[in-house]
This record gives C-alpha cells, structure tokens and sequence, in this order.
C-alpha cells in the first residue's frame, strides 16, 4: 500500500482512533512501511501516540536482529 492510497482509505474513516488502529495494524502486518506509519503520524498529529506504538512494534520486532557472532582465527 502506497502513501496515497492510504491516504485515501484514512479520508473514509470518521473516528481519529479507528485510523490510528488501522494504521499500526497495516503496519504490524507488514502492509506499509515504519517510515510511513510515522509520515502519517505526523502529518495527522498522533506523534505521542505514534511514538508509543512505534516503540512498542519495534520491540516485537527486536529479537530478529541479533548481533552476529563472527569466528576469530587465532595464528
């Protein structure tokens, strides 16, 4: 989904709640980009909220990225 057609589908949603659900939940399922969860965010003013649930994404998230552990070769 790109930034217009959510932006179209968000003008169709009456209760400012309801879009910020749908937003983090398009987000969640890999639908729309972070980057563009928090341009929507900002733009619609949700920052505070958008910050939280951002944080909170990214912690489920945070796990898939573990430190790799590379072998040292000892002469």
């Amino acid at each position: 989904m790109n930034r217009e057609e959510l932006n179209w589908i968000l003008q169709t949603v009456e209760d400012p709640a309801n879009a910020e659900r749908f937003v983090l939940a398009q987000c969640e399922r890999g639908r729309i980009s972070l980057q563009l969860m928090a341009d929507i965010a900002r733009k619609r003013g949700w920052v505070n909220l958008a910050a939280n649930q951002f944080a909170t994404a990214m912690a489920r998230y945070s796990n898939q990225y573990e430190a790799t552990v590379f072998p040292i070769a000892i002469a």
